[in-house]
């Protein structure tokens, strides 16, 4: 029979020794194993739970080892990892069962020799937990109305009330270990709000996901989704300020054994992605861009908002990405939408052509980190840098698109400024007759609103992922000097 921890703990060799994304290697590990639903559960909370603590783990190590973590043997560091995050965030795994298991896994590795250092080591932090050498105030915990169901232990994994691991006094670094960030990304939040909000945020990512669904009020109304699911024994809730919006709640299985799949009822699209399209408003029969479309979720959006009357063109430079969008377009039954290959930068045959763009721009994801456990660890500020300088020139290029009196949307899922404000401010000061259109106050999107009337989805405030998004309008005489 197959072991959970050895199959988490291939898959996080992929990771450390390959470089393999957290997601690709886990998917890689389950499609070849024969485990059961509970313990396919367990093996993505270890994977992507060893990855997402990875800083903070190798802190426990730096201090409870008689070597550094960077001076570890790279795949001990791995099985270290698996046994310190059972014992510090997975706090229905008995304590004897994560050190056995781990002790066990690093004699089937090749460790026969180090079994002791790794018994050790581990039961030296059981102690000085149990110690309770850190008072529990020191350890934020997240609310009970926050756990999600579907983690194998039914709730978020959460430090044990009593803590031993030693924090800096610098408040950068002390968030930075505690939640397991990179420090550049600790002071970008910080900066923009504060301490106690920054530490919401920071254990707002380290929750598991949830999943939102899209309803396609062409196929099905939001009434009838909800019924098909609540009879399938499938909780779900309503979404505030999204009226097709649906959040998956229970077990829900493989999605496309959920109803309505194959119907094309619904699609899986998050709600930040949701508000993105509702705030261009697409009319029916008007031409609509999508310049960065694939893998294709607010494209078919937009064709459902115009009723599927009307054109949306789709624009991507991955083939690979826009076959994804052509299997989601015939899914959900939609005629309206066409397909054009290619760098958006250098698409020159829609000057002038459309009634509303939306730039979805390729950016940093530093909003959607909960989603994507390793995001944190492949940024950098120069990756950010070289992101914001390609937002840019994307977004000076679709302005040329849209007709004089249009609407363009420019949007990203990163929380980052230098790729939001950094981008829209420059544009605006370039192209004077470009402004940006404030939703109205009494809209959903108010909610949103930033006194700069760009607008902004903090996720632990809104329950959604990070979003920045900005409804821009073109003078009916722009001058279109700038390319």
């Amino acid at each position: 029979m197959q072991n959970p921890r050895q199959l988490a703990f291939l898959a996080l060799r992929d990771v450390h020794q390959r470089g393999a994304f957290a997601d690709v290697a886990l998917d890689k590990w389950l499609r070849t194993s024969e485990l059961n639903a509970v313990d396919k559960r367990l093996v993505t909370e270890l994977v992507y739970g060893s990855v997402r603590r990875m800083r903070s783990l190798d802190a426990l190590i730096d201090q409870l080892g008689k070597k550094k973590a960077n001076q570890q043997p790279p795949h001990l560091r791995t099985i270290l990892h698996l046994g310190l995050y059972q014992l510090r965030y997975l706090s229905q795994i008995p304590d004897s069962a994560a050190v056995n298991s781990t002790v066990q896994l690093a004699k089937e590795n090749g460790f026969s020799g180090l079994t002791g250092v790794v018994n050790g080591l581990l039961r030296q932090y059981i102690r000085l937990t149990n110690l309770g050498l850190k008072p529990s105030s020191e350890i934020p915990e997240i609310s009970k109305s926050s756990e999600q169901p579907g983690n194998p232990k039914s709730q978020i994994p959460n430090p044990k009330s009593s803590d031993s691991l030693q924090l800096p006094e610098n408040p950068v670094e002390r968030l930075g270990v505690l939640h397991s960030f990179p420090d550049w990304i600790i002071q970008a939040w910080l900066e923009q709000l504060g301490l106690a909000e920054t530490a919401q945020l920071c254990e707002w990512m380290n929750q598991s996901p949830t999943i939102d669904l899209r309803v396609n009020p062409l196929q099905a109304s939001i009434e009838e989704v909800e019924a098909a699911m609540q009879s399938a024994g499938v909780a779900v809730e309503r979404v505030p300020y999204l009226p097709q919006a649906l959040r998956l709640t229970g077990s829900i299985g493989a999605i496309q054994h959920l109803p309505g799949f194959n119907e094309g009822w619904w699609t899986v699209q998050d709600s930040s992605a949701q508000l993105c399209s509702l705030l261009l408003a697409p009319e029916p029969g008007e031409v609509v861009i999508d310049a960065c479309a694939a893998p294709g979720g607010k494209t078919t959006h937009l064709a459902e908002l115009m009723g599927d009357e009307g054109t949306v063109w789709a624009c991507d430079r991955t083939t690979s990405r826009l076959k994804k969008l052509k299997e989601n377009a015939q899914r959900l039954n939609l005629q309206s939408i066409q397909i054009c290959t290619g760098d958006s930068r250098n698409l020159s045959e829609f000057t002038n052509q459309a009634h509303r763009v939306l730039l979805d721009a390729p950016c940093s994801g530093l909003g959607t980190l909960h989603r994507r456990a390793d995001a944190r660890w492949r940024q950098t500020p120069a990756t950010v840098q070289e992101l914001s300088t390609l937002q840019g020139q994307l977004l000076d290029r679709v302005a040329t698109w849209v007709k004089p009196g249009g609407i363009l949307v420019y949007a990203t899922c990163t929380i980052h400024p230098l790729e939001n404000e950094g981008v829209i401010q420059p544009f605006l000061d370039r192209h004077p007759n470009w402004q940006i259109e404030p939703p109205p106050p009494d809209s959903p999107f108010a909610a949103f609103a930033t006194p700069d009337r760009w607008m902004k989805v903090w996720p632990h405030r809104h329950q959604m992922d990070g979003f920045f998004m900005v409804r821009l309008k073109l003078g009916a005489e722009e001058q279109r000097k700038y390319l």
